[in-house]
């Protein structure tokens, strides 16, 4: 993808002081290397009467995806990730690079030449291939408010069928004598993944403040504003809503001649303590208690207990009287001895716990003969051709009456602001399952090994993506000889 900046100049003001302004020397070709390739600067043309900067991104296919995609990518979507535009049309990669290459010049600051940098110059440019979800005419409704003057020229699907018609792209050229280098640069670093309508990373939060301070002096007044706040945030109504609250302030202080600060004074920071919500790991823990306790459970299994957390909880209640846990990680189950304080605990209590080191991978006379099992978060660090072994020594072999599973829902991801776009929640999560696709496994475990099973959310439970955690009881259809054991 490229793009080129072009400026004029005079004897006493030379086109040139743009390698100043861009803090990159006219007479040299230089290379960065990015998190998606290599940006290339480059002058095609420098003199006093001219200048021309260009910059070039080439993009590593290989290395979006891998950045772009964690173990639970979407396998249909596999030739996708690979053949695209993404090395050919301007987006917001080249936003970034345009960013990271031209950091200094997008934040007006040039030591060498500080009156050139805070004046207008007469300014050309071209990027040859811009992806445009709406077309030339909402290119012109973007860019023309904001002083330029615009050409958008779309390009044909193909100049030997011109009865296709024309792609969504155009060739754009802008040209203005009425703005600096710094706001155009600002103007591109915000419109071009607008346009695109797309980003390759994920948007959390953080992106409300970039919008705002590449988007200071003009944003606020721009009659496209809520266009552009919705497609640059990835339609993230909460944080696109969260910009446009802040930018209205920000039109009521000009209007006021006053600071912002001045006008969102209604309520002092003190006075209102704001209730943090419960963290969803809490609310796991909760919600695997009350089935405990409604499944009448004294001797519990906490199989994949990692450092002790839940078996800490139960611990607690008295109700249950043997508590294991389980863990193939002897650190681990070191971590949550120190965590229990077991080397201290009273005779009485330290009866009813026991911490154990094993593989749920394999069948373990230990298991056998408890109430209820915990898995916990645990079956999404498995592969999954190693998911029927589990299956077995937990539900066919050890067989205790009670089943609690509860694994992530990857439908609520997109809910979650600092998780990147098809990522899963944890590095070692070998696979993340829909709502759907953990109740086809429940069910075929359940039918298979005589047990009955019911679903229930964990935490929030969105109308549109469900819970953050769902949630499997399993209860055992006793056959005689365990109802007799029983």
């Amino acid at each position: 993808m490229f793009v080129t900046i072009s400026t004029t100049g005079t004897a006493g003001n030379p086109a040139t002081d743009l390698g100043y302004l861009l803090h990159k020397h006219p007479d040299k070709a230089q290379a960065f290397s990015t998190s998606y390739g290599t940006a290339h600067v480059f002058y095609p043309e420098a003199d006093a009467e001219r200048c021309t900067a260009a910059l070039l991104l080439e993009t590593d296919t290989l290395a979006l995806v891998r950045r772009g995609k964690g173990r639970g990518g979407a396998p249909d979507a596999a030739l996708a990730q690979y053949v695209n535009d993404r090395p050919y049309a301007a987006s917001s990669l080249l936003a970034v690079a345009l960013s990271n290459v031209f950091s200094s010049a997008l934040r007006g600051v040039c030591t060498a030449r500080p009156e050139r940098a805070a004046a207008p110059l007469p300014l050309r440019i071209e990027v040859p291939a811009l992806p445009a979800r709406g077309g030339a005419e909402l290119v012109r409704r973007l860019f023309a408010p904001l002083g330029w003057s615009v050409t958008a020229d779309p390009v044909p699907l193909d100049t030997a069928f011109p009865e296709w018609g024309d792609s969504r792209y155009v060739r754009l050229v802008l040209e203005s004598e009425r703005l600096t280098l710094a706001e155009a640069l600002r103007h591109l670093y915000v419109l071009l993944p607008v346009l695109d309508d797309a980003k390759h990373y994920w948007v959390s939060a953080d992106e409300v403040d970039k919008l705002l301070r590449a988007g200071e002096g003009w944003l606020a007044s721009h009659p496209e504003q809520q266009l552009i706040t919705n497609r640059y945030l990835s339609r993230r109504w909460s944080l696109a809503r969260q910009a446009r609250e802040r930018l209205e302030l920000v039109r009521l202080a000009e209007a006021d001649d006053s600071e912002v600060e001045d006008i969102d004074n209604a309520v002092a920071e003190e006075t209102e303590a704001e209730e943090k919500p419960t963290p969803l790991a809490e609310q796991r823990r909760a919600a695997i208690l009350s089935a405990l306790h409604a499944s009448g459970a004294a001797r519990v299994l906490d199989l994949g207990c990692g450092q002790g957390q839940l078996v800490q909880a139960l611990l607690k209640d008295t109700r249950f009287t043997e508590i294991v846990g389980v863990d193939v990680s002897v650190r681990a189950l070191t971590i949550a001895a120190r965590r229990l304080k077991l080397d201290r605990m009273g005779e009485r209590q330290a009866a009813r716990v026991k911490l154990v080191q094993g593989s749920l991978a394999y069948t373990d006379n230990r298991l056998k003969g408890y109430d209820a099992a915990v898995l916990s978060e645990v079956i999404e660090h498995l592969d999954l051709p190693r998911l029927p072994a589990l299956e077995y020594s937990v539900f066919g072999h050890a067989r205790p009456r009670t089943v609690v599973v509860t694994t992530p829902n990857v439908e609520y991801n997109v809910r979650w602001e600092s998780l990147p776009a098809g990522h899963v929640r944890h590095g070692d999560h070998r696979f993340e399952w829909t709502r759907e696709e953990f109740r086809a496994w429940a069910t075929t475990v359940a039918g298979r090994h005589g047990y009955d099973v019911e679903f229930l959310p964990v935490g929030p439970d969105d109308p549109e993506v469900g819970p953050p955690t769902q949630m499997a009881l399993f209860h055992r259809h006793d056959t005689e000889k365990e109802a007799k054991a029983a």
